[in-house]
């Protein structure tokens, strides 16, 4: 079965409760999860307020009735390699023995793996021989919880955010995985109920665009084969293969759903350099 939906329409959470609810009616039982459907709760306070700089977000150089001078993103038709890399779970439990700065520190799976796959993916790049250039990295935020009041949990949209993290390249290179492991957590813990608000009204503002070399977008966790068919389960749920080079997708495991599946497209000599440094910093 395979399904297409717009991020405007849905995020990931949501998609999987459109599943639930697919999945019910199919037996011919109630809606398993009442959604919530009111788009008021995320919309721009009058007047707007950006109360926080947005580098993870960018303006959009058009006017009214006017088409932009370029494509936002390079449609260009290019020869991408395409790749899928596990990381086991033993792999990510050694990643975050070594992100630890204390024995009781507590580092997540997301964002250790995130950390790895930024190492890789920003050194692939040509643009990588300059030790100073800055890398961002964005990846989306489950506001839900972060809002005051927090928003229901079946609240069926778009309820997530792009947050970012910053780095040189030099600091990807020679620095340890637990600062970059703790710039990819500040991202997160940037996302405040103020810091979202000034965020979605920044977008009334300025209709912008998220902003960065990369994005990381992760179903490792949402559970779409956990939704129960009148036939079962599914035997496994995963991403269509696409042509981005700008985005990278985590999605679990088929035999072990602590592993995860890392897909990306790339250019060939820059997919050698990733597959290189992805078991070089593996095995470091």
């Amino acid at each position: 079965m395979g399904i297409s939906t717009s991020h405007a329409t849905f995020d990931g959470i949501s998609f999987k409760t459109f599943l639930q609810n697919l999945a019910a009616l199919a037996g011919g039982k109630p809606l398993a999860v009442t959604p919530c459907n009111d788009r008021e709760l995320l919309a721009a306070r009058s007047p707007p307020r950006v109360t926080f700089p947005h580098p993870e977000l960018v303006k959009l150089q058009t006017h009214l009735g006017q088409e932009l001078n370029a494509p936002v993103f390079d449609a260009a038709h290019e020869a991408l390699d395409f790749k899928i890399f596990r990381l086991t779970s033993g792999n990510i439990s050694d990643m975050k023995e070594k992100a630890k700065t204390s024995p009781s520190a507590r580092v997540s799976g997301f964002n250790v793996v995130t950390a790895h796959i930024w190492r890789c993916k920003a050194l692939s790049q040509p643009e990588a021989q300059d030790p100073d250039r800055v890398s961002t990295i964005l990846y989306a935020v489950n506001i839900r919880p972060r809002l005051i009041p927090p928003l229901p949990e079946s609240y069926a949209g778009n309820a997530v955010l792009t947050a970012y993290a910053n780095a040189t390249c030099k600091e990807l290179q020679e620095g340890p995985i637990s600062k970059l492991v703790e710039r990819v957590a500040e991202g997160s813990k940037r996302m405040t109920d103020e810091y979202v608000r000034s965020a979605i009204d920044w977008g009334e503002i300025h209709k912008g665009f998220p902003h960065g070399d990369f994005l990381v977008s992760s179903w490792w966790k949402l559970g779409f084969d956990e939704v129960e068919y009148p036939w079962g389960c599914p035997r496994y749920s995963c991403p269509v293969v696409y042509h981005r080079k700008d985005i990278i997708l985590l999605f679990p495991d088929i035999d072990d759903k602590n592993s995860v599946n890392v897909l990306v497209a790339l250019p060939s000599k820059e997919m050698e350099k990733f597959e290189s440094l992805f078991h070089k910093f593996l095995s470091a």
